[in-house]
């Protein structure tokens, strides 16, 4: 009986050691990644340019969180609509965007992008203003191959305005 369940631990062992020599390793498909998601960064920013809001939410993923300056997290892709579609149609509003870096984890399911931005629109008076900043986008790879955005922070360069002399 002790000869028997030393073969059996034996065999199994052997067995699975050739099963794992067998496995083929998960290919690296971080350039092919890389460039997706470069790709899509850069036609949100066309989109976003355009003032095509539906397209321009549509990168969101619907659970997606929004980090923007000024204003508390935003949460879900409805949420965000609702923000942001008061900021796009803000009298004076324009944005666009300039893609910098684009990294893909080996995993194959998540990427991020970093880039600046402009943005102007007018102030309360009619005046225009123009900010520029620096942004980060993490994407999330979809079962269908395309990339969704899961988080977008944004925050300006410029400086803090400084309050009234008194």
């Amino acid at each position: 009986m002790k000869r028997h369940w030393s073969m059996t631990v034996l065999t199994g062992c052997c067995l699975a050691l050739l099963a794992s020599s067998c496995t083929q390793p998960t290919p690296d498909t971080r350039a092919a990644d890389e460039a997706v998601i470069r790709a899509a960064d850069v036609a949100w920013s066309k989109v976003a340019e355009a003032k095509q809001m539906d397209e321009y939410f549509s990168y969101f993923l619907d659970d997606a969180v929004v980090l923007a300056p000024n204003e508390p997290i935003l949460v879900g892709k409805e949420t965000i609509r609702k923000s942001q579609g008061e900021l796009f149609a803000m009298p004076g509003f324009a944005v666009t965007w300039e893609l910098t870096k684009v990294e893909a984890a080996r995993s194959g399911d998540l990427g991020y992008s970093v880039g600046t931005y402009e943005l102007s629109m007018n102030d309360p008076k009619g005046t225009p203003m123009m900010d520029r900043g620096k942004y980060v986008a993490i994407w999330k790879k979809q079962a269908d191959g395309s990339w969704k955005v899961a988080v977008d922070m944004f925050n300006s360069d410029l400086p803090v305005p400084q309050p009234p002399s008194k």
